[in-house]
C-alpha cells in the first residue's frame, strides 16, 4: 500500500525554504579550542558570527560544536537572541563613544556624509551589519577577534538617539542664564543680624 503525504506539510516546508531572511549573516572567525579532562584533550569548534539587518539592528554569537556547521548555527541562535538596536542619525553615529571592555579599547566618532567606514576587522564587519555608512573609529589594544567585537557591540549599547544627546548638553547654559546673578558684597553693607542691607 502506497505512502500517501499530506500536501499541506510539503506546502509548509516549501514556504519555509522560500521565505527570505531580512537578517545577514557573517562569521568572524572559527577557532580549534581543547578542553582538557581526565582521558586527555577534547578537541571542539568555536564560531563566532555576526547578524544584522543593516537597519539598526545587530547581534554577535558564539557556539562550540565537534563540527563547524553545527557551531556556527549554535552561534546565528545566538546571536539572534542577543540583538542590540543601533540608533543611526543621517548614516553616522549620533555622538562620540569611547569604550573599554577586557584588553581591548575602541574609539568611534560621526562621521560627515562620504567619509565611510574608517575601521578594520570585527569592527568593520558589525558596523556594516548595523547599517552605518559613515564613522571613524580607533581601536586600541589587544587583536583578539572575539574581545574586539563584544567591546563594539558594548559601545553600541551605549549609544543613545540625537533627541536624547542634543537637551543634556543645552541643560547646562540654560541653567547658567535663568536670571540669576553674583554680587559682592562688603562688611558694611550687613546689618547686625548678619543680613545684607535693602
Amino acid at each position: 500500500m502506497a505512502k500517501t503525504t499530506n500536501p499541506d506539510r510539503r506546502q509548509r516546508g516549501s514556504r519555509r525554504e522560500r521565505e527570505p531572511s531580512e537578517f545577514a549573516e557573517t562569521t568572524l572567525s572559527i577557532d580549534r579550542v581543547t578542553r582538557v579532562v581526565k582521558g586527555g584533550r577534547r578537541m571542539r569548534f568555536r564560531a563566532v558570527v555576526v547578524v544584522g539587518n543593516k537597519k539598526g539592528k545587530v547581534g554577535l554569537g558564539t557556539g562550540k560544536a565537534n563540527e563547524v556547521q553545527i557551531a556556527v548555527q549554535k552561534a546565528v541562535k545566538d546571536a539572534r537572541r542577543r540583538m542590540v538596536v543601533v540608533p543611526i542619525a543621517k548614516g553616522t553615529i549620533p555622538h562620540e563613544v569611547n569604550m573599554k571592555f577586557k584588553a581591548a579599547c575602541i574609539r568611534m566618532l560621526p562621521a560627515s556624509e562620504g567619509t565611510g567606514i574608517i575601521a578594520g576587522g570585527a569592527l568593520r564587519v558589525i558596523l556594516e551589519a548595523a547599517g552605518v555608512h559613515n564613522v571613524l573609529t580607533k581601536r586600541f589594544g589587544t587583536r583578539n577577534t572575539l574581545v574586539n567585537a563584544q567591546t563594539t557591540i558594548r559601545a553600541l549599547q551605549t549609544l543613545r538617539p540625537a533627541r536624547v544627546v542634543e537637551p543634556a548638553q543645552q541643560a547646562p547654559v540654560e541653567e547658567a542664564s535663568s536670571g540669576l546673578a553674583v554680587r559682592e558684597i562688603s562688611k558694611d553693607d550687613l546689618t547686625e543680624q548678619g543680613t545684607v542691607k535693602g
